[in-house]
């Protein structure tokens, strides 16, 4: 039996979901969720086995969920649910650690499957989620995509404020673990190979205030 939660800030949606797969003889749903906060104290409670995310939540998006529970619950994998298909919303789903990403107008038969591959520790990808992601890898990287992400930035920013790793990861609900791989992003993207560096050189580009100004 494959245990679920599912998370989605809109009510109606999760009682359509909860209804398709409550019929569903090898899928049961242990819980449901309208924020990625309310998902990360459910995911300990109740373990599931895949969480089925949207990604535009208040109090806390899908992304930074999903980082939050494959850090702290490496077993439990998470579904992406939604109806965004912008690079940028699938490749940041994708480094946060989704084991897959699938659209709103997925088929009720293929999103079965898709939680079956999921459980079974598979990558799923909707059709034009996978076109994209083909297309991204073969355009050639333009140096514009080397700037430090919006997550990476405010990784940097707690830097700047003088918190430890594992401050920072309490902070924005992520393993310490993943705060030393934004880092370590941060010193590749800004061509550094420390802390305070990082910080003076994102200063200098602008892409952090400079608290003598500020």
């Amino acid at each position: 039996m494959i245990r679920i939660l599912v998370v989605d800030d809109h009510p109606v949606v999760r009682s359509g979901l909860i209804g398709m797969l409550a019929v569903t003889e090898d899928i049961t749903v242990v819980g449901e969720a309208g924020d990625g906060t309310e998902a990360l104290a459910l995911v300990k409670a109740a373990e599931p086995d895949v969480v089925l995310m949207d990604l535009r939540m208040p109090r806390m998006d899908g992304v930074s969920a999903t980082e939050a529970i494959v850090s702290a619950h490496p077993s439990t994998r998470v579904l992406v649910l939604t109806t965004y298909d912008t690079d940028t919303d699938i490749l940041h789903a994708v480094e946060a650690g989704a084991a897959g990403y699938l659209l709103k107008d997925t088929p009720h038969a293929d999103l079965l499957d898709g939680i079956r591959a999921a459980a079974r520790g598979e990558t799923v990808l909707a059709p034009p989620v996978a076109a994209r992601l083909m297309s991204r890898l073969r355009t050639p990287t333009a140096p514009a995509t080397a700037q430090p992400s919006p997550r990476e930035l405010e990784v940097l920013a707690a830097v700047a404020r003088g918190l430890s790793n594992a401050e920072i990861g309490r902070e924005l609900f992520i393993g310490e673990a993943t705060v030393k791989t934004h880092l370590q992003r941060l010193f590749t993207k800004l061509d550094v190979d420390d802390r305070t560096r990082a910080v003076t050189v994102a200063i200098e580009q602008g892409l952090l205030p400079n608290p003598r100004t500020s």
